[in-house]
């Protein structure tokens, strides 16, 4: 299957919103994004993709010809590329029924996993969104980040339950999510965490744990605070608050405040193997990827999952060859350049 037959399968199947673009930039969708929407205009989805396309990449040949290895060790775990499919529930609902949050997770998981990388799975207000996706990283063996909404502390117990029992790495919490309008007036209640909440949060979940939603040098340090192994600099794909700044915008000021303490990863926008290394160039350890799997899922099953992990990551691979880097750790900021 070729990367263009997914999309022309995906579009017959994604339901009112998703048009399976052939860059998944935001311009088609507005305030429709699928995932529910986005608040105000979705402006912010847009900047997003835009400034990941104004920093350029620096070729240069004149390199030793070697072997080029896009290999990421995290948390004990060593991943063939150095991103990760992103999370989402609910997809009968936002993507159209041709599959379940059952029936998706099981494909993206387990197809992420034989390639060599993992998925973070989504949550959402019904339990079996959780459900499904946990009982998918159990069956992958672990391979997989179990990411729970900002609930109450309740409430994230019982899911930590959950994330327990499927043996998952690593967990994570979509923090940004506080934003979404589904979540307002919850009960239990559901939004924003303090330092001292979030700490407890994280001793709760006994695992390596990722704080998803930072935009700020100080957010950052709080999640550090707190005791986050990692954070995810994003604004929630541009879904949660219009004249936000793109991540591209903040990965470099937070990766030089944070300065190795914790692990980074980065998502909102990403959408090729250059832009992958432009991401790692201005310090992330790795990127999180969201709607384009899904479109793969709808387009081509786990067909399609592999179609596009294996087309981003031989761009990456190219990047990395002509701009003289032999590995990730070789891939450094003059390597770039911001417009």
């Amino acid at each position: 299957m070729t990367y263009e037959e997914l999309l022309a399968s995906a579009r017959t199947c994604m339901g009112a919103y998703c048009k399976a673009c052939p860059v998944c930039n935001g311009k088609a969708c507005g305030s429709q994004i699928p995932g529910p929407g986005a608040k105000g205009s979705g402006d912010t989805a847009i900047r997003n993709y835009q400034k990941w396309q104004e920093i350029r990449v620096n070729m240069d040949t004149l390199s030793e010809n070697q072997p080029v290895s896009t290999a990421l060790e995290l948390f004990g775990q060593t991943f063939r590329y150095p991103f990760f499919a992103g999370p989402v529930g609910a997809v009968n609902l936002h993507y159209g029924d041709k599959y379940t949050d059952v029936s998706y997770n099981e494909i993206l998981v387990s197809a992420c996993a034989q390639a060599g990388i993992a998925a973070f799975t989504g949550d959402g207000v019904n339990p079996e969104v959780m459900t499904a996706a946990t009982q998918a990283i159990k069956a992958a063996g672990g391979m997989g980040v179990p990411t729970v909404k900002p609930w109450n502390l309740e409430t994230i117990r019982e899911k930590f339950s959950q994330v327990h029992s499927c043996g998952a790495f690593a967990a994570a919490m979509d923090v940004d999510a506080a934003g979404l309008p589904f979540l307002k007036n919850m009960t239990p209640p559901a939004g924003r965490k303090s330092v001292e909440e979030l700490a407890e949060i994280i001793k709760e979940s006994g695992l390596p744990f990722i704080v998803k939603g930072v935009m700020t040098v100080k957010g950052a340090l709080k999640a550090k605070e707190a005791g986050a192994s990692a954070i995810v600099v994003s604004n929630h794909g541009g879904r949660v608050l219009d004249q936000c700044p793109a991540t591209a915008e903040v990965l470099e000021e937070i990766t030089e405040a944070v300065d190795g303490s914790m692990k980074i990863l980065v998502d909102s926008g990403l959408r090729s193997g250059a832009d992958i290394f432009k991401a790692l160039a201005l310090g992330a350890d790795g990127v999180i990827i969201c709607r384009p799997f899904v479109t793969a899922v709808y387009g081509g099953g786990a067909e399609g999952v592999h179609t596009y992990i294996e087309k981003i990551g031989a761009e990456l691979q190219d990047t990395m060859a002509m701009c003289g880097a032999n590995s990730l750790e070789e891939i450094t900021r003059d390597m770039v350049r911001c417009l």
